[in-house]
This record gives structure tokens, C-alpha cells and sequence, in this order.
């Protein structure tokens, strides 16, 4: 019997992590040949390639010959970027870079992940044409890393995204989730941040915003260059943590505001709001209400497993 292999191939760096493993999914459940690859995490599921490796990375573009490739993978944790900023731009700017030169051999449309952090967050909500000035090196590298791609291949979309949530293999796998076990505990009170405004995406709604841009770039070859996507709820960590224990039942009167500006680790934007209406004029998004994402995110992480029982039954 005939069987229907999708002619429209996509290739997925960092499909391990979280951002990589819904785009995966996205794609693949939408009718296109989906092929991740990964690094640490990879086997048994994904290609294991070391994308600083420029001979594996030539030999699985020229391999596959993807139509599409979507690069999540990245040092994205400011922290970790500012404590070892030379591997950090090795793979935010680097690899970006090859991976731009080995799309355009292949004549792919390169999407490029990057994030609200390349904006200062002092004159919110930013367009596609303001001017960056990234606070911390985090942001700086993936400036860099923008900068390098569209230099080595024109054909490339930046679609650039705020804090990311979704399903985790782990709470600390998202800035968002790792706040559950704070939320949870709640015999002893949890400071959070409530000076720093951002916007929660759910994964899910970032890989669907992938693919549609995949899909009108198959049919426009004008659909390139800079684009934003963020959720429209504007919340603290503090806020945020509020919506979880609302989402559970829990309490929250031991989570406690901090409204003062952190002195600790790499500086952030106050604001860094991005304006998506480019791509919404596009007739493209997608946006999960945070309460409802989050508890689909976390519920497998409720210590009280009673309280699956009553949210879910």
C-alpha cells in the first residue's frame, strides 16, 4: 500500500529542550517529515549533533535537505551566559552563523529563535524596526547571533520571544515552572520578584506560530526578516506565582512582592513587551490563556495528589 511520506521536510536544533520538543511536535503532527536533532539529551529520539561540529552540521542539512529549519537550541539562561560567555557565543552566535551559511546551500528558510531580552525594557511595547540595547550578554548574543544570521543568508526569519512555559521534564526547565515548588510549600513564605513585567508564552503557541510562518513562507517568498510573538498577559514572577496557586486551589498568602529592582545576577528589562501585530496582520498566532496552559504545564508536579482529583474531575 502507498504510504504517505509528507514531502515537506523540517530539521529542529535543540529539539531536547523545551521550545525544540513542541516545535517537534508541531510539526510532526501537521503533516510534515520532522527530523530533531539534539545534543546531550538526543538518543534514542533525535540525531545527536554537536552544532559547533560545522562538518555534522553540513553533512545532516546536505543529508535531509530540510525545506525548513527551526533553531531553538541556545544558551538562553542569563546567569549561565554571563559565567561562561565564550561558550555562550560559540553556540548563540556561531553556530548560528554556520547553520545560516548551511541553509542557504540548500536553498532552506531558517527561523531563528531569539528573545525580548535584546530590548533595554525602558520604552515598551517594542516593533520589529526599534533599536536593540540588550542589557545583559545574554541579550548581547542573541543580537549577534540575529546579526550573524541575516549577514549569511537573507532568506532567514528572527522570530523573537519572551519567558517561555510549557509541559517540562522538569520545574527548573522554565523560569515559569520552577516556581511551582514555592508555591506548593507554602509553610514557609517564598519572596518574588514583582518589579520585572513579562509576558508568559506557552511553547505550544510558539511551535504553531513556527509552523504557519513555515507554512505562508512555502507559498510567499517575500515572509522573512524580524518577527515577534509573546502572550498578551502582562504579569510579575509574583503575579505569575499568584495564577498558579489560583489554578490548583493553593494558597498563596505566603508568596511575598519584591518591588525593588534585583541586585543579584545579570541585569534584566523592566519591560521588554513586544508588539506582534506583524504577524497577526499575516493572519498568523496562537495564545493559550496562562491558567489553562499552566496547569497542563504542572499538574503532574502537584505534590498533594489529592488536588488532581478535584481540578481535573
Amino acid at each position: 500500500e502507498d504510504v504517505d511520506i509528507p514531502s515537506r521536510r523540517v530539521l529542529i536544533t535543540g529539539a531536547t529542550g523545551l521550545l525544540g520538543r513542541a516545535v517537534f511536535k508541531e510539526f510532526n503532527e501537521n503533516n510534515w517529515n520532522a527530523v530533531g536533532c539534539g545534543y546531550r539529551r538526543a538518543q534514542p529520539r533525535f540525531e545527536q549533533i554537536n552544532l559547533l561540529d560545522s562538518i555534522a552540521v553540513h553533512d545532516i542539512v546536505h543529508g535531509f535537505q530540510p525545506h525548513v529549519i527551526v533553531h531553538c537550541a541556545a544558551e538562553r539562561r542569563p546567569d549561565i551566559v554571563e559565567s561562561q560567555p565564550d561558550a555562550a557565543s560559540q553556540l548563540n552566535v556561531a553556530a548560528s552563523a554556520n547553520l545560516a551559511k548551511e541553509a542557504a546551500g540548500v536553498g532552506a528558510f531558517l527561523i531563528y529563535i531569539s528573545t525580548d531580552y535584546v530590548f533595554d525594557g525602558t520604552s515598551p511595547p517594542y516593533k520589529e524596526t526599534d533599536v536593540p540595547n540588550p542589557l545583559n550578554l545574554y541579550g548581547k548574543t542573541k543580537l549577534e547571533g540575529e546579526k550573524a544570521v541575516l549577514e549569511n543568508n537573507e532568506e532567514t526569519a528572527v522570530l523573537r520571544i519572551p519567558v517561555l512555559y510549557g509541559e517540562v521534564e522538569r520545574l527548573e526547565e522554565s523560569a515559569v515552572t520552577v516556581m511551582f515548588d514555592k508555591v506548593q510549600f507554602s509553610n514557609k513564605s517564598a519572596n518574588m520578584d514583582h518589579w520585572q513585567q513579562r509576558f508568559p508564552t506557552n511553547v505550544k503557541d510558539v511551535a504553531a506560530v513556527c509552523r504557519q510562518l513555515a507554512e505562508k513562507r512555502m507559498l510567499d517568498p517575500s515572509i522573512k526578516g524580524t518577527f515577534h510573538w509573546s502572550g498578551n498577559e502582562q504579569m510579575t514572577k509574583y503575579e505569575m506565582a499568584c495564577a498558579i496557586a489560583d489554578a490548583f486551589n493553593l494558597p498563596s498568602s505566603h508568596l511575598r512582592p519584591i518591588t525593588d529592582s534585583p541586585v543579584v545576577g545579570a541585569p534584566r528589562p523592566k519591560n521588554a513587551q513586544l508588539d506582534c501585530s506583524k504577524l497577526e496582520m499575516l493572519g498568523i498566532g496562537q495564545r493559550t490563556p496562562f491558567r489553562a496552559g499552566i496547569r497542563e504545564s504542572l499538574w503532574p508536579f502537584l505534590v498533594d495528589k489529592r488536588w488532581r482529583q478535584t481540578v481535573f474531575h
